[in-house]
């Protein structure tokens, strides 16, 4: 049977966070699920190895110069590319009345897709555990987990030389936006406090924004520097396997936290500006919120107030 799933979120959290969904309706109807993600998702970087994806097809939308599947005319370019496959199921995981109709215009004979125009009560996990309880009876509770080869792993632990004698912790550093950037003084202070307990090495992932590099290189030219690597010039599919290598991730609201829970990679996430449940669905999650508050959300603005004697307690109480 082929069957196509709808993720139109924009970041690789949100896919991460949707996997179990499209493996229960992998499991329900026992056929490989082929995903439409938005290219800012990533997707063909960690799930080339997940065998209930069949294909992953881009839905580019969001470059301004080559925009192919944006607006009326791409519309019709992405009817006519789905047409191609002629899936006979189609779970849209929005509200969204285009990829309604683009649907129907494909001709898949059977669509599910959440209420049209509810998209504002839409929870980034309870809405589509209702909607595959409500749509097909399934009952969804598993952690999203991203699969990668043990002979991958092995290549990366002889090629950045990591020993199983230290302590391999990855920092996430990174962040989508300035807000969610915990700032380098706290991670230096929780650095200092591990290896003052244990002989640790510290892998340091974030992307190329200037505030991003602004804070990669203040924990680079510390006094730490000779136990930190970064991983900045890396493709998310060079890093998984170095994530894998770490005992524990530390790591902001980011990309890296969803991967490294998704790797099995025990995560304490540091929650300064979105809703908790970003840094709390998966049980390899243990999330730090600012002092001071009971939960955060979208401006809590809490970013210089995690913190870091929290995160070397929970780090000590869960490597223990």
């Amino acid at each position: 049977m082929k069957i196509l799933a709808v993720q139109n979120r924009m970041g690789i959290g949100d896919t991460v966070i949707f996997l179990p969904f499209i493996k229960a309706l992998s499991k329900k109807f026992n056929s490989p699920i082929s995903l439409l993600v938005k290219e800012s998702s990533k997707a063909e970087q960690y799930l080339y190895q997940t065998e209930y994806i069949d294909k992953i097809i881009i839905l580019e939308r969001d470059k301004i110069n080559d925009n192919r599947h944006g607006g009326f005319f791409g519309s019709i370019n992405l009817i006519k590319e789905i047409r191609k496959y002629s899936f006979e199921k189609i779970f849209i995981f929005n509200s969204s009345l285009r990829f309604n109709l683009i649907a129907k215009l494909s001709g898949i004979p059977k669509i599910y897709q959440y209420p049209l125009f509810q998209k504002t009560k839409q929870h980034i996990v309870n809405t589509p555990k209702k909607f595959l309880k409500h749509e097909l009876d399934l009952n969804v509770n598993e952690d999203p987990h991203i699969k990668v080869e043990n002979i991958i792993i092995q290549k990366s632990i002889e090629k950045f030389k990591i020993k199983s004698s230290e302590m391999n912790v990855l920092l996430g550093i990174g962040g989508s936006g300035p807000s969610k950037r915990i700032p380098a003084k706290t991670f230096l202070n929780v650095i200092e406090k591990l290896l003052n307990v244990k002989k640790c090495r510290f892998f340091l992932a974030t992307g190329k924004d200037e505030g991003e590099q602004e804070i990669l290189n203040e924990i680079l030219n510390s006094k730490f520097k000779n136990v930190c690597t970064r991983l900045d010039d890396l493709s998310i599919k060079e890093n998984l396997p170095i994530i894998k290598n770490c005992k524990i991730s530390i790591c902001n609201d980011s990309s890296f936290s969803h991967l490294s829970a998704a790797l099995g990679v025990k995560t304490i996430t540091l929650m300064a500006d979105a809703p908790l449940i970003y840094g709390s669905y998966s049980s390899k999650m243990f999330p730090i919120i600012p002092d001071g508050e009971e939960t955060v959300t979208h401006n809590t603005s809490g970013k210089e107030k995690i913190n870091p004697q929290k995160i070397f307690n929970k780090i000590l109480e869960i490597t223990n």
